[in-house]
């Protein structure tokens, strides 16, 4: 009972190997494409909180100009 050996891969192994291969380079751009997502995030938190904080400043620079407001004295209530 001798077994013939093929001279090249088995058609299964090929396609194993295939379906490795286009998985590995899935992963790889799916990474790629998670980081450059996670960029874009970041740079646009940055912008948001450096509009924030302008927003900010220029609203104490406001409130610093106006006039303090007066206080008006309470009345007292009238004795029953």
């Amino acid at each position: 009972m001798s077994t013939k050996k093929l001279a090249g891969p088995s058609p299964e192994s090929v396609a194993r190997s295939d379906r490795r291969r286009l998985a590995a380079e899935d992963g790889a751009q799916a990474l790629a494409d998670a980081e450059r997502q996670a960029v874009e995030v970041r740079k646009n938190m940055a912008r948001l909180r450096a509009a924030r904080e302008a927003k900010e400043a220029a609203d104490e620079a406001v409130r610093l100009a106006l006039p303090a407001p007066t206080l008006k004295k309470r009345s007292r209530k009238p004795a029953r």
